[in-house]
């Protein structure tokens, strides 16, 4: 379980680590199995109407993208992707459209939610089980009530603020110089 301190280090480096690197285009420089495979929702704020960056874990099966909300109902993210379904992924390779609905199926949701809980990496681990070892009994069990979401493609995204597609050339000539120098 996430104690309220852990919750506030995960806002911070959420907030002003992870959602600036992926909109600088480093994404696939963090994904690994030990702090797990993000990506970042880009949702509409159900009350404000602005647009809001979300970093969570996922998982893709058989062309969908499924990700957990780790904190049930109350996570806004969630909230927002309810209110309005249409949103769009900034996953590491790329961005992309998409429409989000709910998992309620119990089959697709025992399989999908194993992926995403494995992908999560230390992440996955915190419902108090392994999830690589743990009966879909108990996973099932110990997952109740914590949204499990399916994004399904629909294009390609804008991307986060890349809106022309030229933000690589900053950031590789950074890299390149780096190196050089």
């Amino acid at each position: 379980m996430v104690t309220p301190l852990m919750a506030k280090i995960f806002w911070f480096l959420n907030r002003f680590f992870m959602v600036p690197v992926f909109r600088l285009g480093l994404g696939p420089l963090f994904g690994n199995p030990l702090w797990g495979y993000m990506m970042v929702l880009k949702t509409t704020g159900r009350k404000s109407g602005k647009t809001r960056y979300s970093p969570v874990n996922y998982a893709i099966l058989n062309g969908n993208i499924y990700c957990l909300a780790g904190r049930g109902q109350q996570a806004d993210w969630y909230r927002n992707m309810i209110a309005s379904p249409a949103l769009e992924v900034i996953l590491p390779g790329g961005c992309i459209a998409g429409r989000a609905e709910e998992v309620l199926d119990s089959p697709e949701r025992t399989t999908a939610l194993r992926k995403v809980l494995k992908a999560g990496g230390f992440a996955g681990f915190m419902l108090g089980f392994n999830p690589y070892t743990v009966s879909d009994e108990q996973m099932v069990a110990a997952a109740q009530g914590l949204p499990l979401m399916r994004i399904k493609p629909q294009g390609i995204g804008s991307g986060a603020s890349d809106y022309g597609g030229w933000v690589w050339i900053p950031v590789m000539a950074l890299i390149i110089y780096l190196i050089v120098r």
